[in-house]
């Protein structure tokens, strides 16, 4: 049956009832955030892959990372909270403990970039490299706009979780 606005008066003409469906939320939710943080950081790790050293847009790359690894535990978080209002903690637990990497992986990076050791930096994105060996990277969606100045906004910031 196609979905239509007005409803569907398909019975007689004598009664008119209007038939609605369900309403399926598909907007914005931390597993399809996840995907386009996990996305972004496999296009990254691709991009660093082919530079020889960190220029200014390695580090915006760098620190853009950093940003989307952060996304990534946090759409964790939003995830594992709503497991344990259905009483879930199991799965909550289970679920936190199989994404903790993003969190450690951002606060290293984010250590090494404040103390500005860039030569470190490498080791780090390597190791992390299997966490994004699903994600096929045939194009490159995301352009230098995405991470633009995020070098910047990083130092900026005073917190670090």
């Amino acid at each position: 049956m196609p979905w239509r606005f007005a409803g569907d008066f398909r019975s007689s003409p004598k009664k008119t009832a209007l038939r609605m469906g369900r309403v399926i939320r598909t907007g914005d939710t931390p597993a399809s955030r996840r995907h386009q943080y996990l996305r972004s950081c496999a296009e990254v790790l691709h991009l660093l892959a082919k530079r020889a050293h960190f220029d200014d847009e390695a580090r915006d790359m760098v620190a853009f990372f950093v940003f989307n690894l952060r996304g990534i535990a946090q759409t964790i978080e939003e995830s594992a909270q709503s497991w344990e209002n259905r009483g879930y903690w199991r799965k909550a637990e289970s679920l936190r403990e199989n994404w903790r990497w993003t969190r450690t992986a951002a606060d290293e990076l984010e250590r090494l970039i404040r103390q500005d050791r860039w030569e470190a930096i490498p080791s780090v994105l390597l190791r992390l490299m299997p966490h994004f060996q699903h994600i096929t990277v045939a194009s490159i969606t995301r352009n230098a706009d995405w991470w633009c100045g995020a070098l910047k906004a990083l130092l900026r910031s005073t917190t670090t979780s």
